[in-house]
Order: C-alpha cells, then sequence, then structure tokens
C-alpha cells in the first residue's frame, strides 16, 4: 500500500479534533478549578498528572492492539472524553475532579495508541505528510476548545459547560459510520512476527533513550506554557477569557508549525527539523520572558509555531523504524511522552508555588537550549 488515502487521513485527523477538543479544556479552566477547590500549584499538577497516569499502561495496551480491530478505540473516544472531562463544571470535589480526569486520560490513551498507526497505513509512503495532518488535528482541536469552552462558560457559566457533551457523543457516531470498514491488522506485506518482543525492545532500546532525554529536557517549555499560561497571564492581570484567547493564539500558530514540520521532515530530515524547532522555541521564549506586556500575541504566535513542530517529527521517527508492531512501538512512545510530561507537570508546579511561575519558564528556556545537543545524538533521518 504505497499510495495517500487522503479521506482516511483526513478522517482520522478530524477524529483528532473531536478528542482533542475536550482534553484541551483543562487549561483554560485550570484558574476556575484552583479557585473552586482552593487548591496550590502543586495540587493542581497532579489534576494534569491523574489524566496521563493511564499512560503507563501504554505497552501493554500497544501488544493488545496488535490483537484486536483498534478502530473501536479511535471511534468511542471522544464521546468518553467529551463526558468526564465536561463534568469538571458541576463538582466541587477535589477527588472527583481527579478520577474525571483519569476517566479522560484512559479515554485518551485508547485514542492515541492506534491513530498514529491507522495514519501510517493510510498515508503510504509519505508518513510524515500523514503525521503533519494528523497532528494538525490535534492542534486545531488545542485552538479552539479553549474558544469553545470559555466561550460556554461566559454563556452557561463553569457549571453549565455539561451541555457541550453531545458533541463528542455525535462525534463518535459519524467516525462510527466513516470507519467502520477501517482495516487495520492487516496492513503489513510482512507476515506479523511473533513472541519477538524483547528482541524488538533491545533493538530500539538506544533509540528511546536519547529520545526521551530529547524529551525531558524539551517537556519543560511546551508543559509549562500549555497547562499554566492561562494562570500565569491571569495573575498578570489578564481575565479568564484573554487568557483562553491567548492560549488559542498559541494553539493556532502551532498548528502551521505542526502542519509544515512534518511534511519538511520528510526533505530535510527529522534531526534537522528538530534542531530548528529547538533553536526558535529557545528564541521565542526569552521573548516572551521579556516583552510579554508589549507584544503578547505576536510573541504567542512564534512561540506556538515553533513549540509544537517536535510532535509529527518524533512520531514520524518512531513509525519510521523497522519493526512488525509498529503500535506496540508508538505505545511505548506514548508512554515515555506522557510519563515524561506528567512527571515535568508536577516539578513545574512544585517549583512555581516556591520560586513563581516566570523563574519556572527562565529555567525551562535553558533547559529547551540544552536539548539542541542531545538531538545530535538522535539515531533518525539527517
Amino acid at each position: 500500500m504505497k499510495h495517500f488515502k487522503k479521506g482516511e487521513v483526513y478522517t482520522i485527523s478530524l477524529a483528532h479534533l473531536f478528542h482533542d477538543i475536550f482534553s484541551s479544556f483543562l487549561a483554560p479552566i485550570l484558574p476556575l478549578l484552583i479557585e473552586r477547590l482552593g487548591i496550590s500549584l502543586s495540587f493542581a499538577s497532579f489534576l494534569d498528572i491523574a489524566r496521563k497516569i493511564p499512560s503507563l499502561l501504554n505497552p501493554f495496551l500497544g501488544l493488545m492492539a496488535e490483537r484486536r480491530d483498534v478502530k473501536y478505540f479511535v471511534i468511542l473516544t471522544p464521546a468518553i472524553t467529551a463526558v468526564s472531562m465536561c463534568l469538571l463544571g458541576l463538582t466541587s470535589s477535589y477527588a472527583i475532579a481527579l478520577l474525571l480526569l483519569f476517566i479522560a486520560g484512559i479515554s485518551a490513551t485508547l485514542f492515541h495508541i492506534p491513530s498514529p498507526t491507522m495514519i501510517k497505513i493510510a498515508s503510504g509512503t509519505q508518513t510524515g505528510k500523514g503525521m503533519s495532518f494528523f497532528m494538525v488535528g490535534g492542534e486545531s482541536a488545542r485552538t479552539i476548545g479553549p474558544l469553545i469552552v470559555t466561550g460556554s462558560i461566559s454563556l452557561w457559566g463553569f457549571e453549565g459547560i455539561y451541555r457541550l457533551i453531545p458533541i463528542g457523543v455525535l462525534a463518535s457516531f459519524f467516525l462510527w459510520y466513516k470507519l467502520k470498514d477501517f482495516q487495520v491488522n492487516n496492513f503489513s506485506t510482512k507476515k506479523i512476527e511473533k513472541g519477538n518482543t524483547k528482541e524488538i525492545l533491545k533493538k530500539v532500546s538506544s533509540f528511546f533513550a536519547i529520545l526521551g532525554s530529547y524529551m525531558l529536557f524539551n517537556a519543560g517549555t511546551k508543559s509549562a506554557v500549555t497547562l499554566y499560561l492561562p494562570v500565569y497571564l491571569t495573575r498578570h492581570g489578564f481575565s479568564i477569557y484573554e487568557a483562553g484567547i491567548s492560549l488559542s493564539v498559541l494553539q493556532f500558530f502551532g498548528i502551521l508549525g505542526t502542519f509544515f514540520s512534518g511534511h519538511f521532515s520528510d526533505k530535510i530530515g527529522r534531526k534537522n527539523m528538530l534542531l530548528i524547532s529547538a533553536f526558535g522555541t529557545t528564541l521565542s521564549m526569552i521573548f516572551f520572558l521579556y516583552f510579554n506586556s508589549t507584544a503578547l500575541f505576536p510573541i504567542l504566535a512564534v512561540l506556538g509555531f515553533f513549540l509544537f513542530t517536535p510532535n509529527p517529527v518524533m512520531m514520524a521517527a518512531v513509525q519510521d523504524t523497522n519493526t512488525s508492531k509498529p503500535t506496540f512501538l508508538n505505545s511505548i512512545y506514548m508512554g515515555i511522552n506522557f510519563g515524561i510530561s506528567s512527571l515535568v507537570v508536577f516539578l513545574v508546579g512544585f517549583f512555581a508555588d516556591i520560586y513563581g511561575l516566570e523563574r519556572v519558564y527562565e529555567i525551562c528556556t535553558v533547559f529547551t537550549f540544552l536539548s539542541l545537543f542531545i538531538i545530535l545524538f538522535l539515531p533518525v533521518k539527517q
């Protein structure tokens, strides 16, 4: 299967949009949850961590996905995520909020394990291009989501966001209609290997060790900006609606970075694209820290463009590996990704309570710069 199937790529990318619209609600409503629940940033970080804990099961779910028709994970999860995220507006209990986010995390995990492999199937030999469309769906969701939830809050109040649940349910019905005949498990011309999981892990261990190190050094800036940007701005005098718009500006230009990065990484190489991303993110963060009061939106636009460029590049690099278990390898990548981001989210919240978000942003910028040197050792396409 060599040709690029536009219809299937667009549909799976649209599924990413539907699902991640609801996943994106946490950051813009976080200031309201902090106020309602009376919690610190350290405790607020556990809300995001609760959503990411299920990702630790990614490798096990990835093995299961090799033996199941996993398209139904992609079909059902937008509805599940919609219900759990929209019910956050009705809770005044920290424990219940953690439970709802944990359920949303299980749903997100089940969605993100098979969907990149489905994109690979539909993309033929143009994996980077397919991943760009897929990630554009996700980044578009994180642009639209904050606008939808803050607009809903202005209409119905925080408690009224449950009215958005039918959108997720209808999305799942639409995806069932479009994807019910999609073939997942028999896409490879190679025989699926049995009992070779240890051999595969040994083969890719050095690749994931270096990739994980890069992700660790790079995750601080992304976590600090995407999750805590509304908190940072509201503490600097902006309203919750202005903070939501700022987050949408960041995410909108992240769409452009996401789209172009995967496509150009097919041409100039994965490693070169990651180097450009890290350098651009470092410079943009410096401008954000010291000039945000005079040119906030233009700075966020440039920052968003570079901040999100690594996502499709790394996913394409994982899919580039020569293996008979691409879904399993993607589950390892997703597990490392969410695990590292959970740790970093907590550390950002913990140190922000002590030193302030601005100082933490400065530290994260330094680590992003240092990630340039790790990229040089990545065993990926130049």
